[in-house]
């Protein structure tokens, strides 16, 4: 095996590494500083992290979550699809097909329900 040839892929990792320690200390070093209690405060879901764990919050939650799942897996099976649109032929259209058919009665749930509407 023949290490030379990977010469090239080391030196592009060793130079990416160094350039983003460099834009890291740059940002450190140059950028302001001014933390105050709003920044330093923990945020998870959009409500307070420590309060009663029974209160009671907006279900868009976890709509916003299902709609990002919904696309996230559309274009996780739409990408190899297009790739292979040639091989696959009409059965693998009509599985597209019906696939699209089931995300868009996904999204028209999440529409239904408000989770596209932002108050």
């Amino acid at each position: 095996m023949n290490l030379q040839q990977y010469f090239p892929v080391l030196l592009f990792i060793i130079v990416a590494i160094l350039i983003g320690f460099a834009l890291l200390t740059v940002g450190r070093v140059l950028g302001p500083h001014r933390p105050d209690e709003e920044k330093l405060s923990p945020y998870e879901c959009g409500f307070e992290a420590f309060d009663d764990s029974r209160m009671k919050f907006d279900v868009r939650y976890y709509l916003v979550a299902i709609l990002f799942i919904l696309f996230d897996l559309e274009i996780a099976f739409l990408f190899p699809w297009a790739i292979a649109n040639d091989a696959v032929g009409l059965v693998g259209f009509w599985t597209v097909v019906v696939f699209l058919a089931v995300l868009t009665v996904g999204f028209v749930y999440e529409w239904r329900k408000g989770a596209l509407d932002w108050e």
